[in-house]
């Protein structure tokens, strides 16, 4: 097993009662802007081993008795289709799935707030969609001079045009599918009329990274900034805090920049701001359920590395990603790390090099290597697989044949004769599929199937770029791969 450092349950525990505590400070009512990833916080588990990536949507579903969901996406988004690059999907949709995914895990979702709404007509269209569905939907409105006119800001001009977002429950939390929506600006909003309501009601942030109470330079809040190299993010130490309690903790640039536009808008609403710094702001107690540093460290190091390998490949792409290149070049330094760092890059690179054709290295959780070179009947990505799971399995190894040819055949005939591929070479999933299909005949094909779920969190890397399809079975397995910014073939276009 992957070694791990960090208590997953002692988190879930650790943070529940944390937020219910910061509800109990407000009496009774809080607005809970939640950033990152509620679901599938594949980032936090891969710096954090031990870390599930269900946990922050389990914590609240601890609370489901006392929480409600309220979704936040930007009018903008919906009109120019902004997509998340990590699902390929327009962020109004992500609005639905969210919406399915929260109401599967018996959360409650009170409504959908659109915000610097300014009559686009795609997000006409969306409200009347949500509400045909049964989801009520508000707008909040573009607000001159935010987030620095104070007084325009808190007034009926400013949030008291917003429509006031009806809650019932004591803790409210605000999410979106992506950054820019509006989160903070909803909570603030709602703060300034529920206090014309008279009704008491506090704020607070919920995010995993930085991890405030880490060292700047610490591996973990290094792989953070290396996250989101392109979005110009910079930990930093929080000024306010220290000034205040004499104590050094980590935030970053952005919420360190808005706290005093923060603390004002507080004063301006409720006549005091509650907080005197951004860490007060935070409830995240993932810092405090680490127990082997060292492993997140090591952890946090790989991550910066398949950073480093994604933005190389972005670019060899045609995107511009140049600065996030420079940047994830300097926080290697900072971690004091190169690629040498991932045994796999050496052991892929070598067999390319050996045989002329792309190959794929595999660190099992043993620590033992596995590779797959190219061949006539599969590419080396789906060759390096099997391998893999016959080394877990214990099944043999060079020479045993997991799949017959039959049930490789016909795959590679529907392939080339009726979906028009140029490839025969079967795909990462096109050899699961046949070796599901073998399994029922074949009694070490289906003790090979019977350890894919060994294969989470194991190192890959490939000497080019993967296809699609198969990158996207390496990464529904939970592998860990990087690739050489190279394509294949030297052709001007790549599918």
């Amino acid at each position: 097993m992957t070694r791990q450092g960090f208590d997953n349950q002692k988190y879930l525990t650790m943070q529940s009662q944390h937020i219910q505590e910061r509800i109990a400070q407000f009496g009774g009512k809080l607005y809970l802007e939640f950033g990152g990833k509620l679901f599938d916080d594949f980032h936090a588990s891969r710096v954090l081993p031990g870390f599930e990536p269900d946990s922050k949507i389990r914590m609240l579903a601890q609370m489901k008795d006392k929480a409600e969901i309220v979704l936040v996406i930007n009018a903008a988004d919906i009109e120019k289709n902004k997509v998340r690059g990590d699902l390929g999907i327009t962020y109004d949709s992500d609005v639905l799935r969210l919406i399915d995914a929260f109401r599967g895990m018996d959360l409650y979702v009170g409504s959908v707030v659109v915000t610097q709404y300014a009559g686009q007509q795609a997000a006409d269209l969306f409200q009347k969609r949500l509400e045909s569905l049964g989801v009520r939907v508000y707008r909040h409105y573009p607000i001159p001079g935010y987030p620095h006119n104070i007084a325009q800001i808190v007034s009926d001009e400013g949030f008291g045009k917003n429509e006031y977002v009806e809650t019932t429950r004591p803790l409210v939390v605000i999410t979106a599918p992506g950054p820019g929506s509006g989160k903070m600006a909803t909570c603030l909003s709602q703060l300034y009329h529920e206090h014309k309501r008279g009704v008491t009601a506090g704020y607070a942030k919920f995010e995993t990274f930085p991890i405030w109470n880490l060292p700047l330079k610490h591996p973990v809040n290094l792989a953070y900034e290396a996250a989101t190299a392109d979005l110009d993010d910079v930990n930093m130490i929080d000024p306010f805090h220290l000034q205040a309690y004499g104590e050094t903790t980590v935030n970053y640039n952005r919420d360190v920049e808005v706290f005093p536009v923060l603390s004002a808008m507080f004063e301006k609403i409720t006549g005091s701001c509650p907080y005197k710094s951004p860490t007060d702001m935070g409830v995240n107690m993932a810092g405090n359920c680490i127990y082997d540093d060292e492993a997140c460290q090591d952890a946090a190091r790989q991550e910066i590395v398949r950073r480093y390998y994604d933005a190389l490949c972005e670019r060899r792409q045609g995107k511009d990603v140049d600065h996030a290149v420079y940047k994830l070049e300097l926080l290697m330094q900072q971690a004091g790390v190169t690629t040498a760092e991932r045994c796999v890059v050496a052991q892929a690179n070598q067999l390319a090099e050996e045989t002329c054709e792309p190959a794929m290295a595999i660190e099992l959780p043993d620590g033992k290597m596995v590779t797959g070179k190219t061949s006539e009947l599969m590419g080396c990505s789906a060759a390096a697989l099997l391998n893999a799971l016959k080394a877990l399995s214990g099944v043999g190894g060079h020479g045993v044949h997991l799949i017959a040819q039959s049930a490789i055949e016909p795959i590679q005939t529907v392939k080339v004769k009726y979906l028009g591929s140029n490839n025969p070479r079967l795909h990462s999933d096109e050899v699961l599929i046949a070796l599901a299909s073998s399994a029922n005949a074949d009694q070490k094909a289906a003790q090979a199937l019977g350890v894919l779920a060994q294969l989470k969190g194991c190192q890959a890397h490939c000497s080019v770029m993967l296809s699609p399809p198969d990158e996207m079975t390496y990464k529904k397995l939970g592998i860990q791969l990087t690739c050489e910014p190279q394509y294949q073939s030297n052709k001007l276009y790549h599918r």
